[in-house]
């Protein structure tokens, strides 16, 4: 089964190099990865965008988002994405499901939703 970030990546990577996207965690790799002439914006996380293009990224990984959701609930469905998702945050271990609600709450999955899939014993996670 494929994960969200399968659906992005590609289309991601894609608008990053559109943007004049970089990633940088100091001075030294910001030197190292800025071209001449640009402006940069830093957009948190390291991530420095061409200020040119802040509007067209913000607006282009909401877009990417929306659509890898959308990919991923077509072929994978809810309830599949749902144990997806509790198995890679290790909520049976942890016995805890806040992060994995703090993740599908993009897809629109309530909290309700995800507690019935975590105390279905049918379920293999």
């Amino acid at each position: 089964m494929k994960y969200l970030e399968d659906y992005i990546e590609e289309k991601r990577t894609k608008l990053f190099k559109e943007t004049n996207v970089f990633f940088a965690f100091g001075k030294k790799q910001f030197n190292a990865n800025k071209k001449a002439g640009i402006t940069y914006v830093s957009m948190r996380g390291g991530l420095f965008c061409d200020k040119r293009y802040v509007e067209k990224l913000i607006y282009g990984l909401d877009d990417i988002l929306t659509e890898g959701i959308a990919q991923d609930i077509k072929e994978n469905g809810i309830e599949q994405i749902i144990l997806r998702e509790l198995d890679n945050h290790e909520a049976r271990n942890s016995m805890n499901i806040d992060s994995t609600y703090e993740f599908l709450q993009h897809y629109g999955i309530t909290k309700k939703q995800i507690w019935k899939m975590y105390n279905n014993k049918n379920a293999k996670l």
